[in-house]
């Protein structure tokens, strides 16, 4: 199943710039890997934002929600899931 996921993060005030960074670094580690394993199709930046749009091709919503809440940051964000498919009149077979 293909899913539209939106992601806004909200980093507490009161962490320290070393905790921020190790966060950071964590967080980049467990994406790529998710990104690596063809999972996790695309990942945008909304410009402007501390805030993402990516697509996951996960094999069903507990699969989704594991690679999501492997995310680090994942206590501090918004998160909204949109699970699509392929339109009649798209012209292409897939957009993976």
């Amino acid at each position: 199943m293909i899913y539209v996921v939106e992601m806004d993060v909200n980093i507490p005030e009161s962490w320290s710039e070393d905790k921020l960074a190790d966060y950071i670094k964590r967080e980049q580690e467990t994406s790529q890997k998710w990104q690596k394993s063809g999972k996790w199709v695309y990942l945008w930046r909304v410009a402007g934002k501390y805030s993402n749009i990516s697509v996951i091709d996960a094999e069903s919503p507990d699969e989704l929600h594991q690679i999501i809440s492997s995310l680090p940051l994942f206590p501090y964000m918004n998160i909204k899931v949109t699970s699509v498919c392929k339109h009649p009149n798209a012209i292409r077979e897939t957009m993976i």
